[in-house]
């Protein structure tokens, strides 16, 4: 995997759950993310579309929901 970011400048965080509806990542994960190596960042990469489904929500433009 190339891209070492799933930021897709849609940023801003759902009230409820926490989570940037563009990535999914937490706020504390987006301020970390430059320290992170890249083992570290595909790990948490490979966490967010599950998590953006538990929480209902998906990146915009995504047409799988309509």
């Amino acid at each position: 995997m190339s891209k070492e970011t799933p930021c897709i400048a849609v940023c801003m965080i759902d009230p409820g759950t926490g989570l940037c509806f563009g990535c999914g990542r937490t706020l504390p994960e987006i301020a970390s993310w430059h320290r992170l190596n890249s083992a570290e960042r595909r790990a948490v990469m490979a966490l967010l579309p599950q998590r953006m489904a538990d929480a209902g929500l998906s990146p915009p433009g995504d047409t799988r929901a309509e």
